[in-house]
């Protein structure tokens, strides 16, 4: 590792640890040359997920795109953000075991509404109404009859 203050690439790791939970190691670092420390972070470089949307095209996985649906979705209803940022987190850990390097809009939404029934059904139907984009109330009420 090269040393940010003298340039040096001979160093010694004083002390190692892990970080988020597993995701991440931090490492102190002391400098043989000049005898300063400073520290450094590993991480496990992950391949990009992309999402084929609806149209076909394809665009990067956002976590904070998904994250914001959600919230659409369960504003103004009684749903803690730890709550939200869980079924959050599970949808992307269920994303990230298929180990693909894409995965279909249709999939996440699923996932999503899955969850989201669990928990609340107004958000439910709020998500699904947007999702699967009804195109009258016809369809909204059978969705609400399903419950």
């Amino acid at each position: 590792m090269k040393c940010p203050y003298c340039g040096a690439d001979n160093d010694r790791v004083i002390d190692t640890r892990i970080i988020k939970e597993g995701e991440a190691v931090r490492r102190r670092r002391e400098c043989l040359s000049c005898g300063k420390r400073f520290t450094t972070y590993e991480y496990v470089e992950k391949t990009p997920i992309y999402v084929i949307k609806k149209d076909g095209t394809r665009e990067a996985f956002e976590r904070q795109k998904l994250l914001q649906g959600v919230l659409t979705a369960c504003h103004k209803r009684p749903i803690s953000r730890e709550k939200i940022e869980k079924l959050v987190d599970e949808v992307i850990a269920v994303i990230s075991d298929l180990s693909k390097a894409e995965i279909k809009s249709r999939f996440i939404g699923e996932e999503v509404m899955k969850r989201l029934k669990e928990i609340d059904e107004i958000s439910y139907v709020r998500f699904a109404s947007v999702y699967r984009e009804f195109k009258d109330k016809e369809e909204f009420l059978k969705e609400l009859k399903k419950l």
